[in-house]
């Protein structure tokens, strides 16, 4: 059982001023960590979970930028940014930033999502220091040399391609498109070729210096760590690049619900020569924040997200149209996404699409059975902890929430808001969200009559 807790402290210097604000959130026991938080001068939040019981330690840092704060000309710029980075600092070549994890053992790596980027580092409890010195370094000391952005530049066009290679993961990019369109949100987080080659160095630092101040970082690091020598080891780094000497500044606050992105009814198709074709049926989900998105996860782990899952059992195992069928959902600040995936032959189209259509209507109308939802309660606490059985995924999990949501829960509170969730209101849910208008995104070789015909499935 963990406990919460908000005590403070806040260190002085000699003259009396604040120059730290350190609360203990969460407080651990019985195999839970202790998470606490400190926040320096210059607004970086500093987080950590604390797990004596491990010998390995995550470190990450969090931005507060993904592809959804782009403009259409600068499409791709956070990825590119976050390449960039590995390229060299004032202090290390690209070989010296990948030598020094890999001469300890230890894992790097980066990724940008549309609403946040997160470069980390998991090694051995001893080679914190080193991980917080490299990780920092590259955060505050990248150079972005015109030659590296040249050479780089080639390396994400090769990403895109691949990307463009694998119909099952562009078909998610295209989803994205013909729910929200041409929106921050809907463009691709790889960017365009076009996009991509448009990028100068210039635009690229100017990019790196707006979203890469200390408010708007996030500092995480889950495993056998001691809060303070983290937040010291932090602060002498990033105070060390000069990013830090602001005082009065404030964190940036988590982004706000404001706006709403509807769309229903829109069909994209993408003909190409493939094996598979891969299709996505979908509609309007919730909002990361939404109240109802404990329930939301019930439904969605209900309808297809495992084995006894209706869309598994009806697609899969009872007809054998697809070897890949699933559900998923995708929450942003102010809207979401609820998407059904199937790969399947492209004379299977039309098959695989009315069963996920007739499912998702016969749930909107007559619900889930009392069973189904049990069973998927039980296995979304689960997959849950599961999910959370290492380092890595604790720095995620403390990293993300104080980025996206201010705040930390503790698992055992998650894993209660799960069980609390009543067949009521997942039926309630399924009225409202599965009850819309579906879009639907093919990629794969289309015929003429195939294409019309899925146009008026979701007419």
């Amino acid at each position: 059982m963990t406990s919460r807790s908000s005590r403070t402290t806040a260190r002085t210097s000699s003259e009396g001023r604040a120059v730290a604000r350190t609360q203990t959130l969460l407080k651990g026991t019985a195999g839970a960590g202790t998470v606490r938080k400190t926040v320096l001068p210059g607004g970086l939040r500093v987080v950590t979970e604390t797990l004596p019981s491990v010998r390995s330690v995550t470190f990450g840092i969090w931005a507060h930028v993904g592809s959804r704060d782009e403009t259409p000309s600068l499409n791709g710029a956070t990825h590119y940014l976050e390449h960039l980075l590995f390229k060299g600092t004032r202090k290390r070549s690209a070989l010296d930033i990948s030598a020094a994890i890999d001469e300890v053992g230890g894992e790097m790596n980066a990724f940008t999502a549309k609403e946040y980027t997160c470069y980390y580092a998991r090694v051995l409890d001893t080679d914190l220091p080193l991980a917080i010195d490299v990780v920092c370094d590259m955060l505050t000391g990248s150079l972005i040399e015109p030659e590296d952005v040249e050479a780089e530049r080639g390396v994400i066009l090769e990403e895109i391609a691949m990307t463009e290679d694998d119909p099952g993961d562009c078909v998610h990019d295209l989803f994205a498109h013909t729910m929200l369109g041409d929106t921050p949100l809907g463009r691709p987080v790889l960017g365009s070729v076009d996009t991509v080659n448009a990028l100068t160095p210039e635009r690229i630092r100017r990019f790196y210096k707006k979203h890469y101040d200390p408010t708007r970082l996030v500092v995480a690091a889950a495993g056998n760590v001691d809060h303070a020598k983290v937040v010291r080891m932090v602060r002498a780094a990033f105070e060390k690049a000069g990013a830090l000497d602001r005082t009065d500044a404030t964190p940036t606050a988590p982004r706000d619900g404001s706006r709403r992105i509807r769309t229903a009814g829109r069909v994209e198709l993408l003909n190409r020569k493939s094996e598979q074709a891969h299709v996505i049926l979908g509609v309007p989900g919730l909002a990361r924040t939404d109240e109802r998105r404990w329930a939301m996860g019930v439904l969605n782990t209900a309808l297809g997200g495992g084995m006894s899952s209706r869309l598994f059992q009806e697609v899969r195992e009872k007809r054998g149209l697809a070897y890949s069928v699933y559900s998923y959902t995708s929450g942003y600040a102010d809207c979401g996404l609820f998407g059904v995936y199937a790969g399947c032959r492209p004379s299977q189209v039309d098959d695989v699409l009315k069963i996920c259509r007739d499912q998702l209507d016969q749930v909107a109308s007559e619900g889930l059975t009392d069973d189904e939802i049990r069973r998927a309660i039980g296995q979304l606490r689960g997959s849950t902890v599961l999910g959370l059985e290492d380092t890595g995924a604790l720095m995620n999990r403390i990293g993300k929430s104080e980025l996206c949501w201010g705040a930390q829960m503790a698992v055992d509170d998650m894993l209660a808001r799960i069980a609390a969730v009543t067949p009521d209101e997942v039926r309630e849910l399924a009225r409202d969200v599965l009850g819309q208008r579906p879009s639907l995104s093919v990629i794969g070789p289309l015929k003429d009559r195939q294409a019309q015909r899925l146009h008026d499935a979701v007419a």
